[in-house]
């Protein structure tokens, strides 16, 4: 008995992550005013509320940033060239979408 109490507090301990894990997710649209919207948030519903955002040209540069709002929401000008939205959350909450990929 006290094995399986064990054995079941093991497991317990080890099912806790994957319960607490939750991804990003962000989606950017093309205003039609020479802006950009990002909506972002995560799996399990949390708000991203305050996350950082950088628009990025292709050679790296940080051409734009700024903090996701209450709605969890970031506007910024379009770029003229190339370039890619960074939605940062922290070490693996980190998603690229490239400025192509945004539908006009």
């Amino acid at each position: 008995m006290k094995l399986s109490a064990f054995v079941l507090a093991g497991c317990l301990i080890f099912a806790v992550p994957a319960v607490q894990a939750h991804k990003p997710l962000v989606s950017c649209f093309d205003n039609g005013d020479n802006t950009i919207t990002c909506q972002g948030g995560f799996s399990d519903g949390s708000s991203a509320a305050g996350v950082m955002m950088q628009i990025k040209a292709r050679d790296g540069r940080v051409l734009q940033r700024g903090l996701m709002n209450d709605n969890s929401e970031f506007t910024f000008t379009k770029p003229r060239d190339e370039f890619v939205v960074l939605f940062d959350a922290g070490p693996e909450h980190r998603l690229r979408v490239p400025g192509n990929r945004i539908a006009q």
